[in-house]
């Protein structure tokens, strides 16, 4: 036992000093980017596939990941009306804090009144008018879409939230069967850790999505642009820091107790990864890894994350907010409070609809106001130019907005170890970025062990069989 206590601490070291090297190498590969977008931006846009790569071989594993960790959470929980609960929570707070982060955009938005003095010119029209054709759906078709052609096209078409409906009756089925039901939990556990495994070693080309990304994003937007707009772009990150830090993190503080600079610093790998990528999309495996390890439990997790990415987007609120403003000023037909409003709670539904869709901020501006306010689709393409640089700021805020409310969801249903949660974001129980599983018996051994780790978090969920 001594030798064992002795070499323990060796392993964790050596696997933190290795990915360490990683996230060094993606910071080098940002800057390399930029800096190739800035002197040879025509060779720079040639480099997307770099990033669009990386960011589709993460997309790859997202189906799979939810999948494994809703059935083995459910199959976990002893009442299924416990599940329900935790979903019904999750909705009712991201509608809310969807209409929060409208109200912000809206006063700052007012405020700054970034769009006036701008001058709308046919090649700008054309270019706003082009984005209507993105392919957003309309919020009847994407709840629609929410049901997938067959239980296996759920996992081939990359559809989140078809993973998360077939993931919920596989879930409840297998609690359901009981006993019965071991066989296919356990398989499910081992086909979870060959998933997490693959993720991980997908990470090591992180560094090269990274400097495709940039060096793309930086290229095809200029600096012309970026000088031309930077009121704009200033105002709307000063936004989602105002909304993230204060509104957010006085929320975790207050009915969490949880710091958020602590909870930031322990996701501060994630961030990166968004921020190099430009995709929100590309940390949601890792956040569903962390989340569990963390302390939150696994039904938390599953339902709450996955559903967040579709209808808990604050940013991109925030983004639809200060656009319409910017452009209605810029076309020289401010909108009035009254005129504001609706159109805003229109958007706030539309938005709905496009989660998911590349580029769904544009894609979303663009289907909402053509049917709501079709006079200033016009002014879309002013801001056509510097999109993918206030994408960045989008999928930040929404990543944090989806981090805070997982461990709040988890609070609220007392489905979180605080002691746990302690002992992470002090440092003292370092996250496996290599298995990004929390597996204290190895991989060998009885299965059943590592699934006794699962009712741990809350206080109401037991195994099947017990």
């Amino acid at each position: 036992m001594t030798s064992t206590a002795a070499t323990a601490p060796a392993e964790p070291k050596a696997k933190r000093d290795r990915t360490h090297y990683l996230y060094i190498a993606v910071i080098i590969a940002v800057a390399l980017g930029i800096a190739v977008g800035l002197i040879a931006p025509d060779f720079a846009t040639e480099l997307k596939p770099l990033g669009t790569g990386f960011v589709n071989l993460i997309k790859m594993m997202i189906s799979p990941i939810i999948f494994c960790t809703i059935v083995l959470g459910i199959g976990s929980v002893r009442k299924a009306a416990k599940v329900g609960a935790v979903g019904g929570i999750a909705l009712g707070y991201f509608m809310v804090m969807s209409v929060v982060a409208l109200a912000i955009g809206l006063i700052v938005g007012n405020i700054l009144d970034p769009g006036t003095g701008l001058a709308v010119t046919d090649a700008v029209k054309e270019t706003g008018q082009a984005q209507v054709d993105a392919e957003a759906k309309s919020t009847v078709d994407f709840l629609m879409g929410i049901i997938p052609t067959t239980i296996v096209s759920a996992f081939t078409a990359g559809e989140v939230l078809q993973t998360l409906l077939v993931a919920l009756l596989c879930g409840f089925a297998l609690q359901a069967m009981g006993s019965a039901g071991q066989p296919v939990l356990r398989g499910i556990e081992h086909i979870q850790r060959l998933v997490f495994r693959v993720l991980a070693m997908i990470m090591w080309a992180a560094p090269i999505g990274a400097f495709g990304a940039i060096a793309a994003v930086t290229g095809s937007a200029g600096v012309d642009a970026l000088k031309s707009l930077a009121v704009l772009m200033l105002g709307f990150y000063t936004t989602c820091v105002l909304f993230i830090f204060l509104v957010l993190g006085t929320m975790l503080r207050v009915i969490a107790g949880v710091n958020v600079f602590s909870l930031f610093k322990y996701l501060g790998r994630e961030f990166l990864l968004i921020l190099s990528t430009s995709s929100s999309e590309s940390a949601l495996p890792r956040l569903i890894a962390k989340m569990e390890h963390l302390g939150v439990s696994k039904p938390v997790v599953g339902i709450t994350v996955p559903t967040g990415y579709s209808f808990n987007l604050d940013g991109t609120m925030i983004y639809m907010t200060m656009a319409s403003l910017f452009i209605a000023d810029a076309m020289g037909t401010p909108m009035s409070i009254g005129e504001q409003i609706p159109l805003l709670l229109f958007l706030l539904v539309a938005s709905k609809g496009a989660a998911g869709v590349s580029g769904a901020g544009l894609a979303t501006l663009a289907g909402g106001l053509q049917s709501h306010k079709p006079a200033l689709v016009d002014g879309i393409g002013l801001i056509v130019g510097i999109d993918r640089f206030m994408s960045e700021a989008r999928a930040l805020t929404n990543f944090a907005g989806n981090a805070v409310a997982t461990v709040l969801i988890g609070t609220w249903t007392k489905e979180i170890d605080r002691a746990r949660v302690d002992e992470v974001l002090a440092g003292r129980a370092p996250f496996d970025e290599k298995t990004l599983l929390d597996d204290d018996h190895g991989t060998g051994g009885d299965v059943d062990e590592p699934r006794a780790e699962l009712p741990e978090p809350g206080g109401e969920k037991e195994l099947a069989k017990a």
